[in-house]
């Protein structure tokens, strides 16, 4: 992480630190006094703490450079093992079709041409999508990183082969989080229609 984002996500920090401390600090000061004046003051300093924090959310946004933090690291269970993608966690923030379970559980994506043919579908589909990039490419296997616009959360997304079934597993996973308020699932979804389109 370079140290320019490290300091304005300090800083960041710190100002919502500040913030959460004034606002106690002032809501006190207004209980204690119950007069107009005392409250128009709460209300301009409150509005100006959220002003300055505001500033240090856009500056954190609009300064160019690579936002990693939210990032993560790239899971160790990447892959095939026995002809299958990897369990999804406990928490709801992945999608496969090899759970069981209905929170994680989703179809896999079907295809009728060959193997080959449906691969180069699903690379197109992929890389038509921002921020993706693919970075394990096989005659059967497929994992892409999809990384979010705004915050730069990163989520794994794999796709593996079944031709005896005629269809694509997959699984799509975030990496930091607990909830993904359904963008793993929304986005199979979404390179299935894309898939049925091509």
């Amino acid at each position: 992480m370079s140290l320019i984002f490290r300091g304005r996500f300090q800083l960041i920090l710190k100002l919502e630190q500040i913030c959460i401390f004034r606002r106690a600090d002032l809501l006190q000061t207004v209980e204690k006094t119950k007069s107009p004046t005392a409250f128009k003051k709460v209300l301009v300093i409150l509005m100006s703490l959220v002003a300055v924090a505001l500033l240090a959310i856009a500056t954190f946004i609009l300064i160019p450079g690579e936002k990693t933090v939210f990032a993560g690291k790239k899971p160790a269970n990447i892959g095939v093992v026995s002809g299958k993608l990897a369990a999804c966690p406990a928490s709801p923030n992945c999608v496969s079709s090899f759970s069981q379970d209905a929170e994680h559980k989703i179809e896999p994506l079907a295809y009728v041409s060959s193997p080959a043919e449906a691969m180069a579908k699903l690379k197109g589909a992929i890389e038509s999508s921002a921020k993706t990039k693919i970075i394990t490419a096989t005659d059967n296997y497929l994992y892409a990183e999809f990384t979010s616009a705004l915050m730069g959360f990163v989520d794994d997304v794999e796709f593996l082969v079944d031709d005896g079934a005629k269809v694509i597993h997959v699984r799509s996973a975030s990496r930091l989080g607990e909830s993904d308020l359904g963008v793993n699932r929304k986005r199979i979804e979404t390179i299935r229609v894309q898939l049925n389109q091509l």
